[in-house]
C-alpha cells in the first residue's frame, strides 16, 4: 500500500505505525490484565461492574484491531503457527468485544451463546499478556545489566506481584497480614514450601493457583519462560539476546539457545503431565468432591514436585489420613522430585547421549553406515552428580530406614515402610513433603536430614541447596590434599582452580549465612528450641521447607530473616556477591607468595 509519493516518508510512517500499533497492544494488554485482576480480586457493586466491563470490552477491541492492523501491513504470510495464533487471537477478542456491546444482530445470538463465558475471553488476555510480558523480556541486554543481575531482580519482581496478587480479597478466605503475603510469595517462588498460612483453608482455589504460578516460575526461572515464548511470538533473537541468554541458561554453543530452552521446557511439561497423570490414577476419587477437584489436586502436586516446592493443597501435607497409605501414588511424586532435582545440564546431557545412541544404531541397522563411537558424551558434571546423588539416597535410606523403624516406621506394611523410607530419603533433597508426622522424627534422622537439606539437589535444577557438585568437589579436594596430590582429580579429568575456589566459597557463604540465621532466630524467638530453630533455617536456606512445626509461631521479625535466606538460598550466595561485587580489574602484578600455617 503506497500511502505517499516519497520511499522516505513512506519508510518513516511505517515505522512509527509498527511502533504505535506494537505500543497499543502492549499498554492495553497490560491494562486489560489489570482490569480482570481488579474483576477477580475486589466484589464490587453492580455499578462499578458494568463500569469495568465497559473498560474490559473496549480494551480488547482495541488490542484485537491493532493487532490485524498489525500484522495487514508488516507480515508478509499467516501461514506460520506464531502469526496463525495471534490473527486467530486477534479476532476472537474483537468478536467478543462487538458481541459485548451487543453490535450482533439477535439472529446471531444462538450462534454466539457461546461467547458469554467469560472464562475464555479471559484466558486469551491472560495469554496475551504473558506473550507481551515475554516480548518486552527481550530487551533486557538493553540494560546492560550482568545475567546474575538480573536472575536475581526477576525473581523480586515475581515475589512483589505474587504478595499483590495473594493480597487480594478473592485469594484468601479471610484477611491475612502483608508479611503472610510476602512470605508465602517468597516461600513459593524461591521454591521452599514453608507456610505460615493453611494452603489448604486459608487460601481460595485463586490463591492457590497463583501459588502453583509462582512456584513454577521459580522453578525454571522467570527468564526461561519469558525468552522461550517470546523467541516464540517475536520470531527471532537478536546477538545481543543470544550472548545474553547463553549466559543465562550456561549454553556454551549461541545457536543452541533456542534449541536448549525449547527442551527444558519440553522436559518440563512432559513430566509434569505425566506425574499428573499417574498421581490422578493412582487417587481414590471418593477422596474429593469432583472431578476437577481431584485433576487440581494432581496437577498442583505433579509440579509442586517436579519444582522441588513442597506445596501441598493438604491440611498435613501428605500425612492427611486417607493419603498417607497411597503409597504408589508416592513414588509418582518422588520420580518428580529425583527429576526436577537432577538437573537441567544432566538431562540435556543424557538426552545428546541417549540421541547419540539411537541415531548411531538406527543408521547401523539401516546399514547406512557404521556406529560411531563419541568419547566422553557424559561430561564430568553429569557423572559427579548421578554417584553423589545415588550415594546420599542410599545413605539417606539406611539412616532413615534404621532410625525410624521403632518410630514412623512402626506399624506399616513391607511395602508402606519400603516407599515410606524411599519418600522419606528424597523429599529433604529439597521437595519439603512429608508422609509422616515430622515432630515424631527420631534424633538421628532429624540430623542426617540436616545433612541432605544442607547439600540439597544438582546446579541447574529445580532444587536449592550447596548443590551435589559443590560437596563432590570440596570432598574430592579434600582427598586429594590428605594424598599429597597436586591436582585435584577424578575420572581421568583435573579440575580446574576456579571450580575448587567456588566450591569452598560457597561452602563458606552457606555456613556464614545458617549461623547468622539461628542467631538471629534465636535471638527474636527465645522461647524455640536450637534444634528447631537450626531444622528451620537450614530448611529456608536449601529451600527445602520441611519444618519441625515452628513457622506459623515465628515473630515478624524472624518471618523476615527466613525470608531472606529463602531468597539467598534460592538464587545463591555466590551469585548475589557476583551480582553486587565491583569487579576487579586486570591485575599486571605478582606478589611474593606466602605459606599460612593450616592444621
Amino acid at each position: 500500500m503506497k500511502l505517499f509519493s516519497s520511499p522516505s516518508q513512506q519508510i518513516r510512517f511505517l515505522q512509527k505505525l509498527q511502533k504505535t500499533l506494537e505500543r497499543l497492544i502492549r499498554y492495553g494488554s497490560f491494562l486489560a490484565f489489570l482490569v480482570l485482576l481488579r474483576h477477580i480480586g475486589y466484589s464490587e457493586d453492580p455499578g462499578e461492574r458494568l463500569i469495568e466491563s465497559v473498560i474490559f470490552s473496549s480494551l480488547i477491541l482495541l488490542i484485537g484491531f491493532s493487532s490485524i492492523v498489525k500484522i495487514g501491513f508488516f507480515e508478509k504470510s499467516i501461514q506460520s503457527p506464531r502469526i496463525l495464533t495471534e490473527v486467530l487471537l486477534s479476532l476472537f477478542l474483537m468478536i467478543s468485544a462487538i458481541y459485548r456491546f451487543g453490535f450482533f444482530p439477535s439472529s446471531f445470538d444462538s450462534n454466539l451463546q457461546w461467547l458469554e463465558s467469560y472464562y475464555l475471553v479471559n484466558l486469551s488476555i491472560i495469554v496475551l499478556f504473558f506473550i507481551e510480558l515475554s516480548k518486552l523480556s527481550m530487551a533486557v541486554n538493553r540494560l546492560r545489566l550482568s545475567p546474575s543481575l538480573v536472575f536475581i531482580l526477576s525473581f523480586l519482581i515475581v515475589i512483589c506481584i505474587g504478595a499483590a496478587l495473594l493480597s487480594l480479597p478473592a485469594a484468601t478466605t479471610r484477611d491475612i497480614s502483608v508479611i503472610d503475603a510476602f512470605f508465602t510469595s517468597v516461600s513459593a517462588v524461591c521454591v521452599t514450601g514453608l507456610i505460615v498460612l493453611d494452603t489448604s483453608s486459608d487460601f481460595t482455589v485463586f490463591g492457590q493457583t497463583v501459588i502453583l504460578s509462582l512456584f513454577q516460575i521459580g522453578g525454571l526461572g522467570m527468564m526461561t519462560f519469558t525468552s522461550f515464548f517470546g523467541f516464540f511470538f517475536k520470531g527471532s533473537y537478536s546477538l545481543e539476546n543470544s550472548l545474553f541468554l547463553r549466559d543465562y541458561i550456561n549454553e556454551n554453543n549461541v545457536n543452541e539457545v533456542y534449541s536448549t530452552l525449547l527442551k527444558i521446557i519440553s522436559f518440563t511439561l512432559l513430566v509434569e503431565g505425566g506425574i499428573t497423570l499417574m498421581i490422578y490414577i493412582n487417587t481414590p476419587g471418593s477422596l474429593f468432591e469432583s472431578v476437577a477437584d481431584r485433576l487440581f489436586f494432581a496437577l498442583f502436586h505433579a509440579i509442586s514436585a517436579f519444582c522441588n516446592a513442597g506445596f501441598s493443597t493438604l491440611r498435613n501435607g501428605l500425612f492427611e489420613a486417607g493419603f498417607r497409605e497411597l503409597y504408589t501414588m508416592q513414588l509418582g511424586i518422588c520420580l518428580a522430585i529425583v527429576l526436577g532435582g537432577i538437573g537441567f545440564p544432566v538431562v540435556l546431557n543424557y538426552y545428546s547421549y541417549l540421541k547419540h545412541l539411537v541415531v548411531g544404531g538406527w543408521k547401523k541397522m539401516c546399514r547406512y553406515e557404521e556406529f560411531r563411537h563419541v568419547a566422553r558424551t557424559t561430561n564430568l558434571t553429569t557423572k559427579l552428580v548421578m554417584y553423589t546423588t545415588g550415594f546420599l539416597l542410599i545413605l539417606g535410606a539406611v539412616v532413615y530406614y534404621f532410625a525410624e523403624k521403632e518410630h514412623t516406621l512402626q506399624g506399616l506394611s513391607p511395602y508402606g515402610q519400603f516407599v515410606t523410607t524411599v519418600f522419606g530419603t528424597v523429599t529433604p533433597r529439597t521437595a519439603g513433603f512429608n508422609t509422616v508426622d515430622m515432630t515424631q522424627l527420631a534424633m538421628p534422622t532429624v540430623l542426617i536430614y540436616l545433612v541432605l537439606m544442607w547439600i540439597g539437589g544438582s546446579p541447574g535444577s529445580t532444587a536449592g541447596g550447596l548443590k551435589t557438585s559443590t560437596f563432590a568437589v570440596a570432598v574430592i579436594n579434600t582427598v586429594s590434599i590428605a594424598s599429597g596430590k597436586k591436582r585435584v582429580e577424578i575420572f581421568g579429568r583435573e579440575i580446574s582452580q576456579d571450580s575448587l575456589q567456588k566450591a569452598f566459597a560457597v561452602i563458606a557463604l552457606s555456613f556464614l549465612i545458617i549461623g547468622l540465621g539461628v542467631f538471629l532466630v534465636t535471638l527474636f524467638n527465645p522461647e524455640l528450641a536450637l534444634i528447631d530453630v537450626a531444622f528451620e533455617v537450614f530448611s529456608a536456606f536449601s529451600t527445602v521447607g520441611l519444618s519441625l512445626g515452628i513457622t506459623a509461631s515465628l515473630s515478624t521479625a524472624s518471618k523476615v530473616v527466613i525470608m531472606i535466606i529463602m531468597f539467598i538460598g534460592r538464587v545463591g550466595s555466590l551469585t548475589i556477591l557476583v551480582a553486587v561485587v565491583r569487579k576487579a580489574g586486570s591485575q599486571k602484578y605478582a606478589y611474593p607468595k606466602e605459606t599460612i600455617i593450616i592444621t
